[in-house]
């Protein structure tokens, strides 16, 4: 088959009743309201919950549930008991007078019918002293305590009106704290960074804690745990740090406490939660259904820009991987070809890729100090005529669409997550065998690249010639690239039979270019570095962090929206976008993007060049 999927890795409605109870979640305890009459028109809930906190700064979420009539524009207002100031919010307009805040509602969540709730409204907010939870809010000037009445004032009883916290930094190895913002959360508007051609050069990279101290409880994972890896913002939560983990604004403060002298520091998130995301694979399906382009715009792409817009981080590189496995199924997996499916063919049809892409383009581009890396696949998907040439017109007419066009893209990305060998040593696609192509051998199969760096070269090559900078810069993840170990072949083969000479001499053992979930034999491959020699590469980097999963080896329910995709089952016959070929997956695989201990010491054991 020719072409790949590539793998990345509950509202309740309230009743009117004579006694009403409202809990307000904070942090990890509650504050409950008891309200004693419900008679009126007008009442309301509020669901305020602290999902992030880290030294100085907090991220929390509000959820808003109307008890009374049908109303078609909100304003909630709070105080907050210790001089908490909002950094940055989304979902509606803040603004912050004293210590009161004012919230009031945008064009698509104005209108909440009786009985339901708004939800998605977020933050981030600076402390110092303390981070008290607010514990009385009003909507339209009523009060909320779970009641429907007229503005009532019930006796209220508070249980942990200071509950323990549990911080998003849990990793008890990590003792750098970042110091307590002074930033009023404004963009950068003067004496802003230039925009350097490679974002990588000369600079230091972010190491994720939390993704270290994983590798670091690892028998000889502190060989590796200080490589850059990238951050993935898959979900609306992940931005305030979803489960405990860091969000976004706790990375970024963590950044630029590591920074040291004039040496920049640069680093990676994965933009990663578009409408209707992955069509082609169910392990790593997001939580946005084809059509929620609005929210995808408003809660997600809008408090990301948010934050990363501010002065605060303006020092910092922040690289932006847009959008893994999108655009690159549009060409391949729609229009009865082989590999459609129907959500890929919704996709195609109602724009949402495009216009989540160019949203995000947008946003992220006017930030100076701000890098856009595009997924463009890699050679197993993207590499026949039938491919290359239709993918470099989509990413082509894509960035057009934008506001400033062409130049809203810096460069392009191959083998996200993904493990494609970097170079085959042993033969290329000019080699032959009794006079054929090793075009003709069923690993190949006509396509016109062996290796993601020949791939990456030409189709860098092809980009500019649709419009793109000559600066355009390539990445390479070459976190699972390796193919090291016993295995690895140290010479051509000396067979004169196509296949057997192909299968021989290739690096990459997989049991067909198809196969992306947890691959069995898989290394880590070269480290992380800017400018690493051939033309066109801004630099090898680690975006997939290793040890992580791509997907679970059987069905495991969440909460998270992740699918079972048989081709994480190493018991699957595979299908025809694999040949229909066993899947090569380890077995007991955890979900996506969740640690796999046995994944990891693999990578290790077989990682080219070896470790030390």
């Amino acid at each position: 088959m020719r072409f790949v999927p590539l793998r990345a890795a509950g509202r309740s409605r309230l009743r009117r009743a004579t006694i009403v109870a409202s809990a307000l979640v904070l942090g990890s305890g509650m504050a409950v309201v008891a309200a004693t009459q419900a008679s009126a028109a007008t009442g309301c809930s509020v669901n305020y919950q602290v999902t992030n906190q880290w030294p100085g700064g907090f991220g929390a979420s509000i959820a808003i549930t109307n008890l009374g009539d049908p109303i078609s524009s909100w304003t909630l207002k709070w105080t907050w008991p210790s001089g908490q100031t909002v950094q940055s919010g989304w979902s509606g307009n803040f603004s912050q007078s004293g210590s009161t805040e004012t919230v009031t509602s945008l064009s698509y969540n104005g209108n909440i019918a009786t009985g339901a709730t708004v939800s998605g409204i977020g933050f981030n907010g600076s402390w110092t002293g303390s981070n008290t939870n607010p514990t009385s809010f009003t909507l339209n000037g009523v009060t909320c305590n779970g009641s429907v009445g007229s503005s009532p004032t019930p006796t209220r009883t508070t249980a942990s009106p200071t509950p323990t916290r549990t911080t998003a930094s849990p990793t008890p190895t990590r003792t750098t704290t970042s110091p307590t913002p002074t930033s009023t959360g404004s963009p950068c508007t003067t004496n802003c960074p230039a925009h350097v051609d490679n974002p990588y050069a000369g600079a230091k990279g972010y190491v994720n804690p939390e993704w270290q101290a994983e590798a670091n409880a690892e028998s000889g994972g502190s060989r590796v745990s200080n490589n850059p890896t990238g951050v993935w913002l898959d979900r609306i939560a992940a931005i305030a740090g979803a489960n405990g983990a860091m969000g976004l604004r706790a990375h970024l403060d963590q950044a630029l406490a590591e920074r040291s002298g004039s040496t920049p520091e640069y680093i990676q998130f994965v933009i990663y939660d578009l409408p209707g995301r992955d069509c082609a694979a169910l392990a790593s399906n997001g939580e946005l259904g084809p059509n929620d382009i609005g929210r995808y715009e408003s809660e997600y792409i809008d408090p990301i820009a948010a934050i990363m817009s501010d002065s605060k981080y303006s020092s910092l590189r922040i690289i932006n991987i847009i959008e893994i496995d999108s655009l690159p199924n549009l060409v391949t997996n729609t229009n009865g070809t082989a590999g459609a499916t129907d959500m890929c063919n919704t996709m195609l049809q109602n724009g949402n890729y495009v216009k989540g892409i160019q949203y995000a383009l947008n946003k992220l581009h006017a930030i100076s100090n701000a890098y856009n890396y595009i997924d463009a696949g890699h050679h197993a998907w993207l590499g026949w005529d039938s491919n290359f040439g239709p993918a470099a017109d989509l990413f082509a007419s894509t960035a057009r669409g934008t506001t400033a066009g062409m130049a809203s893209v810096d460069g392009f990305i191959t083998d996200t997550a993904n493990y494609s060998a970097l170079q085959e040593p042993y033969f290329n696609i000019n080699s032959t065998v009794g006079g054929q192509s090793v075009r003709q051998s069923t690993w190949v199969d006509w396509n016109n690249y062996v290796d993601e760096l020949s791939f990456a070269q030409a189709f860098r090559t092809k980009l500019v010639s649709e419009g793109f900078s000559s600066g355009l810069g390539m990445l390479i993840d070459t976190s699972r690239d390796g193919w090291g170990g016993p295995n690895r072949p140290t010479a051509a083969s000396t067979s004169t039979d196509m296949n057997t000479f192909v299968n021989q001499s290739r690096i990459d053992k997989r049991i067909h270019a198809g196969n992306w979930c947890n691959q069995s034999g898989a290394g880590l491959g070269e480290r992380p570095r800017a400018n690493p020699g051939p033309a066109g590469i801004d630099a090898y980097v680690w975006i997939k962090p290793p040890g992580e999963s791509d997907g679970s080896s059987s069905a495991i329910s969440n909460d998270e929206g992740k699918g079972f995709d048989r081709m994480c089952d190493p018991t699957y016959g595979g299908n025809a976008r694999n040949g229909n070929n066993m899947s090569g997956a380890l077995p007991n695989a955890p979900l996506s993007g969740h640690w796999f201990s046995a994944q990891f010491q693999q990578l290790m054991a077989n990682a080219y060049p070896p470790l030390s």
